[in-house]
């Protein structure tokens, strides 16, 4: 016993593993034992995860100055800020600050996200399907392969996903209650969720909000009311910040990069939204293309990233994408539609079917999404997860209910279960090191379990197994992307990285930032050795390059043209008054290919050129003395 609680109650050491009222006795151990293989999986190998040295760099200067930290600089001295909203970095930063800067630390928050984002999954799923169908689904989330690689790096979706989450939860418990609150906290987690990552925050409203609209049990004038207002604070909080900063003088703040105009709107809703659809609207706000040396160093690494699949309607079945996250894809359609067709005579406030139009709306608006999207990185389609998992336990609750059914339904359920296990078998790519077992193993299992449910009827009279096939069917769905999960986290894959890619892949997304990670800090040393603290180091071409040794060092790196090479910050006479003035001596930039920026012709002109070495995909650097 640990002491008095209140009430004079004596607090156990093991209440915390008790289940509430009302769930069996085995409902939170069992989901406490699956958020902790999830987590213990997100924290293998946490002190060498690759970090993305943009984002890295960002928040070390964050976690150093209140000023950067607010305007979400990318350097110390604030010149430019990310190209992204800092809301997910803020709390990065947060985290740095307390504890200092060290791989692990930036990597924790993204962990301790995805964990809740299980808890509060379990949460809204028990809610209304009852404790089985809240294990099934955290156990589907966990299991996902793309969820472990997501949370194992220092990306912003982790916390995009949790606030996202969280808002389906409220806006759950406000259509089955009726409850404007619980409307108005969905609104809220929406707009934080806009924080971090901006307009696709905004895409998960139409299912929040219809669903809302549709099964509400309030009148149909109350139901417009509070969604109209719920739309305002949504608004409300998703620009709050944009709106401030717009308003701080641009001489007292950093430059918004991915503009041409220092606007952080242009930047939100042209650079990162009208763009990443590939539409040219108000393309003039926007920085577009990048230097010549980025592009080359693209070129050279064809098989790294997947923001070169092209849209297309199987963009996220098949491929790199597909093993990311199609594993359980096609189950869960079939669950959606099942479930409809069930509850289609239902009250319209069926609860069942709420939960079933909002999370299969969610899958079907970002499905969409993430398929004619102009580029979509990989760890984008971790927001998939959630609905797939919640629909997927739909319909294993859906068929426990009628069990063992007619013979129609079990031939139904065991041809979507051989399939999803033929469909694994046919996403995974050949030559890729695959284990020589594991190909027959997921068909066998999947033949197994579709055999199970279809002789289930006789299985269940003869050794009364009950719901056991459908037990057996899940554990069948979860092979797949369980090993895949295993796999990436033995390899200590990051964010960028997808199940079973290849080497050169792996060197692009993972092994080369570790490397960099390890070896840099020796090099960064070096440089500012002989340069005062608050000094400026050396400038650099792009934030790309500059990123890296600002995260390793924690030193003023100045980066020219953000992180495309075209902002215009700083500006070629700010470049002239620092050099003249003595401030900046030191150049890094590219010589092969130039580059035909004004500000990099003025350099080569001006200053002497130094040792110039090869550094990645055919790109040669010089040092440039002024």
């Amino acid at each position: 016993q640990w002491g008095v609680g209140r009430g004079g109650r004596w607090i156990r050491p093991l209440a915390l593993w008790r289940s509430p009222p009302g769930q069996p006795s085995w409902a939170r151990p069992a989901l406490l034992a699956i958020a902790g293989l999830a987590g213990f999986t997100y924290l293998w190998g946490i002190d060498n995860v690759a970090l993305e040295p943009f984002y890295g760099a960002a928040v070390r200067s964050m976690g150093s100055s209140w000023k950067d930290f607010f305007f979400g600089a990318l350097d110390p001295a604030g010149t430019i800020s990310l190209d992204k909203l800092p809301g997910a970095f803020w709390v990065q930063a947060l985290f740095v600050r307390v504890l200092g800067f060290h791989v692990w630390v930036v990597a924790l928050p993204q962990v301790v996200a995805g964990v809740l984002t299980i808890l509060v999954l379990y949460r809204t799923v028990c809610r209304v399907l009852g404790p089985k169908a809240g294990i099934v689904a955290s156990a589907i989330v966990a299991a996902s392969p793309v969820s472990a690689l997501l949370n194992r790096g220092n990306v912003s979706d982790p916390l995009l996903v949790l606030l996202t989450v969280l808002a389906a939860d409220a806006a759950l418990r406000a259509t089955t209650s009726g409850r404007r609150t619980s409307l108005m906290l969905a609104a809220v987690w929406v707009g934080l969720a806009f924080q971090t990552k901006m307009v696709q925050a905004w895409l998960v409203l139409p299912a929040l909000f219809g669903v809302y609209l549709f099964a509400s049990p309030s009148s149909l004038r109350r139901r417009m009311a509070d969604t109209s207002l719920a739309l305002v604070v949504v608004v409300v909080i998703s620009l709050s910040w944009m709106t401030v900063v717009t308003l701080v003088p641009a001489h007292d703040r950093p430059f918004v990069d991915g503009t041409t105009d220092d606007s952080v709107y242009a930047q939100v809703f042209v650079y990162n939204g009208w763009s990443r659809v590939g539409l040219p609207l108000a393309a003039g706000t926007a920085v577009h293309g990048t230097e010549a040396f980025v592009r080359a160093i693209a070129a050279s690494h064809s098989q790294v990233g997947t923001f070169r699949i092209g849209a297309s309607p199987q963009r996220l079945l098949v491929g790199p994408l597909g093993r990311d996250d199609a594993w359980l894809l096609p189950a869960a359609l079939v669950s959606m539609v099942g479930v409809l067709w069930r509850r289609r005579s239902e009250p319209r406030t069926d609860p069942v079917r709420a939960l079933t139009v909002l999370w299969g709306g969610w899958l079907v608006i970002l499905g969409v999404f993430f398929s004619v999207g102009a580029f979509v990185n990989s760890y984008y389609t971790a927001a998939l997860i959630p609905a797939v998992a919640v629909l997927c336990a739909g319909g294993w609750v859906a068929a426990a209910k009628v069990w063992p059914g007619t013979a129609r339904l079990r031939s139904l359920l065991a041809v979507l279960v051989v399939g999803s296990g033929l469909y694994a078998v046919a996403l995974l790519p050949a030559g890729a090191g695959l284990r020589s077992w594991l190909v027959p193993v997921i068909a066998a299992v999947a033949v197994v379990a579709g055999a199970a449910v279809l002789f289930g009827s006789a299985l269940r009279s003869r050794w009364r197994v009950g719901r056991a096939p459908l037990v057996v069917a899940v554990v069948s769905l979860l092979v797949a992307p369980l090993v895949a999960t295993v796999d990436v986290v033995y390899d200590d894959l990051g964010s960028f990285s997808t199940p079973y890619q290849s080497a050169i892949a792996t060197a692009g997304t993972t092994t080369a930032l570790q490397r960099f990670q390890a070896d840099a800090a020796a090099v960064g040393r070096a440089y500012v050795r002989d340069v005062p603290a608050g000094g400026i180091v050396m400038a650099m071409d792009t934030s790309a390059l500059a990123s890296g040794f600002i995260m390793v060092t924690g030193r003023e790196f100045l980066p020219i043209g953000g992180f495309s090479g075209r902002a215009p910050s700083p500006t070629l006479g700010t470049l002239q008054a620092l050099v003249h003035s003595g401030r900046l001596h030191t150049f890094l930039l590219p010589v092969r290919p130039a580059g035909d920026d004004p500000r990099l012709r003025w350099i080569r002109a001006h200053c002497l050129s130094g040792v110039v070495y090869p550094y990645t995909g055919g790109v040669e650097l010089g040092y440039f003395e002024c």
